[in-house]
């Protein structure tokens, strides 16, 4: 249940989850740039920010567990002050809305699929890298990566896909 109040909104439930999903292609020219983690790779992810979709995912997530908006209504990529930014800075706002809302983080689950680079020898540090944003125990953070078996633009190593799932424990 959500009321509102004079000072935005209000949530009585104990527990919310939700839930992101982002896709980007691959292109030249680019830094690849996943979880905060800049990897040496001969392509980049194409978009209006850097690009993260792990970040991007895990932004959605984080604002559809409280029910206001995703990324593009927060963060438009027609707007110029987001042009080539850190998408660090979309999920440190959406973490601010979850402990304006009196929330923390219970858990993080995120999936990245890309048939290449092998991510095995960055996960460590993409999980350290989300939990400092979230302000949370790494052992709240679950990362993996999986590819796509050869199927679809990712399986044909023609974008990378992040799927995040969170839930959120009333303060």
């Amino acid at each position: 249940m959500v009321i509102l109040s004079s000072s935005g909104l209000m949530y009585k439930n104990m527990f919310r989850v939700g839930f992101g999903k982002d896709i980007h292609r691959l292109v030249r020219e680019r830094p690849l740039i996943l979880g905060g983690v800049k990897i040496n790779f001969s392509y980049g992810l194409d978009g209006h920010s850097d690009a993260d979709v792990v970040y991007h995912a895990l932004t959605d997530a984080l604002l559809g567990a409280l029910a206001v908006g995703d990324i593009g209504t927060l963060f438009p990529n027609t707007d110029v002050k987001y042009k080539d930014c850190d998408s660090s800075l979309f999920v440190k706002e959406a973490h601010r809305l979850v402990q304006e809302a009196n929330y923390r983080i219970g858990n993080v689950d995120i999936l990245i699929e890309a048939e290449e680079p092998i991510l095995r020898p960055y996960i460590k540090k993409m999980q350290l890298n989300i939990a400092r944003l979230l302000m949370t125990d790494v052992t709240n953070v679950s990362l993996k990566a999986g590819t796509r078996e050869k199927m679809d633009a990712v399986g044909k190593k023609e974008a990378i896909e992040a799927t995040a799932v969170v839930l959120l424990e009333k303060e």
